[in-house]
């Protein structure tokens, strides 16, 4: 008997969502940082076993689309909520805001199971976490209750037990020496907005897109060569910084990042060009993998 199925990750931004999908693939598939609107793909993480699939789904954190690149981000959402066996829907307790309407109202009308995963329990204490799980069974009843910590690896062990019995009788989806449904090229992207992300303050990370043109082996090196994209000649300047600095560290924190990955050695160029207000530009938005 064999079982495979689509896990979907869902839940607001900076909620853990990443951590939480490369804590089980036990491999870094998904950028991570604390700002929000990290992730902006939806992703798949392939995890297998000799009986058993599971298709994790990573995606935008839930939010009010401001502008047409966070309207395309929900759309992955959207798409998410319409294809998953089994939900993992994770709540950061130390979140004060009010609960995503949308998303509760969703997941307690779709007909399969939901595991509510109270991420950042190492940031809580015993009293709060019982309110939680109190506030949380009465907003969405259905749902099964875990306390985690994603970042620290606790509880976490039990979520795979706990979802190959969910899982129904599949066939695999994928090969199964696959391990995620994106190219090289996306995670050499990724691993660079990740590093922008760290280094970069304000809306600079939020206007940066990166696109890598080549990418090919020759004698066990990678050869890449990537443009990140910014909407304003003001922000290429503050991407260089002064004499190169701050592009030069990009580059190599994302080189020494993309060698760990690849298991090669790289050599990795980047370019900074102007393409102005492309986040509401809906030709450039579709060129950039955003449908």
């Amino acid at each position: 008997m064999h079982k495979a199925g689509f896990v979907n990750i869902v839940g607001k931004p900076n909620a853990g969502k990443s951590t939480l999908l490369n804590q089980l693939m036990g491999e870094k598939l998904a950028i991570v940082t604390q700002k929000a609107q990290t992730t902006r793909h939806r992703i798949f993480g392939i995890y297998n076993e000799e009986d058993v699939q599971i298709v994790f789904s990573d995606t935008p954190g839930v939010l009010d689309p401001k502008y047409g690149l966070q309207e395309k981000m929900m759309d992955f959402v959207k798409d998410s909520l319409q294809d998953a066996d089994v939900f993992l829907f994770i709540v950061d307790v130390t979140d004060k805001d009010a609960p995503n309407e949308f998303l509760v109202e969703k997941l307690n009308k779709i007909p399969v199971p939901v595991l509510l995963l109270l991420n950042k329990m190492d940031a809580s204490n015993q009293e709060a976490l019982i309110e939680k799980v109190e506030f949380w069974h009465n907003l969405i009843p259905k749902a099964e209750i875990l306390p985690i910590s994603a970042l620290e690896g606790f509880n976490t062990d039990i979520i795979l037990p706990k979802l190959k019995t969910l899982l129904p009788e599949n066939p695999p989806y994928y090969d199964k020496d696959q391990f995620t449904d994106k190219s090289e090229r996306f995670f050499v992207n990724e691993t660079i907005r990740e590093k922008i992300l760290l280094n970069y303050d304000k809306e600079i990370p939020y206007s940066v897109e990166v696109v890598t043109e080549i990418f090919k082996e020759k004698e066990g090196i990678i050869f890449i060569d990537s443009i990140i994209y910014v909407e304003r000649d003001t922000q290429k300047g503050i991407i260089i910084g002064n004499k190169g600095d701050a592009i030069k560290k990009v580059g190599t924190e994302a080189r020494i990042d993309l060698e760990k990955f690849f298991s090669k050695k790289i050599h990795l160029n980047l370019f900074v060009k102007v393409k102005k207000d492309w986040r509401k530009n809906e030709r450039d938005l579709k060129n950039f993998g955003y449908r």
